[in-house]
Parts: structure tokens; sequence; C-alpha cells
């Protein structure tokens, strides 16, 4: 994407000087090529067909449109037949399977924009969800469309466009249940205002994408009434190691270069990363043998990021790509976020499990062990 794409800010900032920029942003000439070779039928208010959509997310070779989300190609199928129905689609999984990921891609194929963003959290509310007022004006001239601040869910609402709603039952029960007007009738109520202006009925196109964890069940089970207006997917995580090791690979890479960062990640470095990262998922090593699993998510997202961490590290302290070492130190943020047993569990890891395995990377894992804290 060259310095001149769309600016986003108003500010005649691109989006190349972001850390993240939008899929939007990101991915402007890939949409751009899917909307002008898009001759499938699109359901009313959607960007581009579902047929176009799909091959965003999935990748189109022949349109130059690289694979984003590595999954179940027929979850890409099931979530956007129910977005193009009158149902909310809500990803679950554990965490660090690219549920949110999936919903900003599918938000900016469908909509194309995927920053109606609502952050689920303890201290949500209903204004951030629905709308606010400014309150001065509010003060002065009374309540009023003028003084009258959109949340994402109104703003989708007038506009025809996909929600998304992340971390849905990290939110109380009752500020989760705004979203049941919406979802049923199309309709949200604005009593604040009278006549036609104290309703604001959903365009075509609109609808909410929620994601949750799995590992958040129980913290604020979502009521029978909201579950019914949603369908649900399960992200899973990613079973072929090889397709594990390419995504890793692929994914660190972006964010070394993006932190200035002039050589490519150790395919081999890579390879015990990854293999590490299963091992202590599943509590199982590859040739079967059982072991501790870390209470820890040792998802893909994590090992990516700890993979962004060793070439970081290698580069701008030693002037390489960082050595399996380099995991061993960098491992420690990412097992003892749960439980202070998670350390003795990849100590026990490192000192019993390493040794058998061949290589110099391997060997240097082993003998890095001392590294960790405590």
């Amino acid at each position: 994407m060259s310095d001149t794409t769309t600016d986003t800010t108003g500010t005649g900032t691109t989006g190349t000087d972001y850390q993240r920029p939008p899929a939007e942003v990101r991915f402007a000439a890939e949409l751009d090529r899917l909307r002008e070779n898009d001759s499938g039928p699109r359901p009313p208010g959607w960007a581009l067909s579902l047929t176009a959509a799909r091959r965003f997310i999935v990748g189109d070779d022949a349109l130059g449109v690289r694979r984003k989300f590595v999954g179940d190609t027929a979850l890409i199928d099931r979530a956007l037949v129910t977005l193009a129905t009158s149902r909310g689609l809500m990803l679950v999984g554990e965490p660090g399977t690219a549920k949110s990921l999936l919903s900003e891609l599918i938000a900016a194929a469908v909509s194309g924009t995927s920053t109606l963003t609502i952050q689920g959290g303890a201290a949500t509310t209903e204004d951030q969800i629905k709308y606010s007022w400014n309150y001065a004006l509010l003060v002065s001239e009374g309540p009023s469309t003028r003084s009258l601040v959109p949340a994402p869910l109104l703003t989708g609402m007038a506009e025809g466009r996909v929600v998304r709603f992340e971390e849905i039952t990290r939110c109380p029960l009752e500020v989760q249940d705004s979203l049941l007007s919406p979802l049923s009738d199309r309709v949200l109520a604005i009593p604040e205002l009278s006549g036609h202006e104290s309703m604001v009925f959903a365009r075509d196109g609109f609808n909410v994408i929620a994601t949750a964890n799995t590992r958040d069940r129980g913290v604020n089970e979502m009521s029978a009434a909201l579950k019914r207006r949603f369908n649900f997917e399960t992200v899973f995580p990613i079973a072929d190691f090889a397709t594990e090791l390419d995504l890793v690979e692929q994914e660190a890479g972006r964010l070394l270069e993006h932190s200035g960062v002039e050589v490519a990640p150790r395919r081999d470095v890579l390879e015990v990363l990854v293999t590490t990262f299963r091992e202590l998922r599943n509590a199982t090593t590859e040739d079967g043998r059982s072991m501790d699993r870390l209470s820890a998510v040792m998802s893909t997202a994590e090992a990516v990021s700890v993979a962004h961490q060793v070439g970081v590290r290698g580069w701008f302290l030693r002037g390489e790509e960082g050595s399996a070492a380099d995991i061993v130190e960098c491992l420690a943020g990412t097992a003892a976020k749960d439980s202070p047993e998670d350390l003795a569990r990849l100590r026990r890891y490192l000192e019993q499990q390493a040794p058998r395995r061949p290589g110099e990377q391997w060997k240097a894992l082993h003998a890095a062990r001392h590294l960790l804290p405590g």
C-alpha cells in the first residue's frame, strides 16, 4: 500500500504510520480489486457479495488477495450467511484463536469499515454502546440531535454497518441486554427525543458480530434471550503444525519489519518455539508423552508475540536474528500470567523435554533454562 492511501483520521496522516491500521486500510488495494471484479449478488447494504467477501478472508491468488485467516473455510461461509440474515454472529473460542481478527476482516468486507467497535469490560456502560450527550449543548438547548453523541450501535444502525462487540461476556448482564431490541426489532429508542427522532431504525447492512472467550464462561453468562438472537460459531486453535509454523513466521516477520528489525526470524528457532507452545498447550509431546499443562494461554497469537520479542531482542541487543535462548527469556512473561506454578511447569519442560530433541536450537533452549526467573 502506498503512502497516499486512505486517511481515516482527517488529519492528513495515512495508515502507513499507524502501529496497526484497520483492515480496510491495510488491505485497501485488495478490497478495491475485489469490488472491481465482483459480479455476484450482494445482500442489501453489503459492500461485497458473499463470494467476494469470502475471497477477501481466505484469499484469491488470481486477484492477488492473500489469505488472512487460517482456519475452517466452512466457518467463514456460515458466518457470512448468518450476517446476511437477521441474526447476529457470535464467535467463541479459546483466547488467541483470532476471533477478533476474523470479526474485523468480516466487518471490513461487508461494510467497508471495521472501526464501529465496542470493547466489552466490567466498566462498559450503555452510553458507550448506544449513545451519550454533549452536556454543554444539552444544558443550553435541551435534548436534540445536535446534542446527541452517537456510539457504535446507533451509528451502525443509522448507516447500515456491521458493529463489532469484543469480549461481550466481560460486560454486566444489563449492559449486554441493551442489544435485545436492536437485534430483534431492529430499532433503537431514544426516549429523550420526541417525534420521529426518538426512534432509530436499522438500515440494510446493519448487524452485530460479538466475540467471547470460552475461559470467561460464568463471568457474565449471556441471557437466554440474547443468545437466541445470535448464531454461535466456535473458532478452534490451528490443528496442523506446519500451518501454525507458517503463520507464526509470516506474522512475526511482518511485526519485526515494522519494528525496524532488518533480518527475518530464523525458521529453526520458530520450529522450537511453535513446538514448545503446542506441547504446553496440549499437555502432550509430539510422540504422545503426557506432561503438565500450563494454565496460561499458549495460543498462536501468544507464539507470534514471543517470536516478535525474540527477534527484537536479538537484533537490538546483539545485531542478529535471535536464538532459542532468547525464547526462554521471553517465555517467562507469557507463562507467569495466571499462576506461579506455571513457571515451575515451564522449567520442568525445559529440563525434561528439551534434552530429548536433536538440533542446535533445542540444545540452546535447554542450556538457557537457568534464565527463567525464580
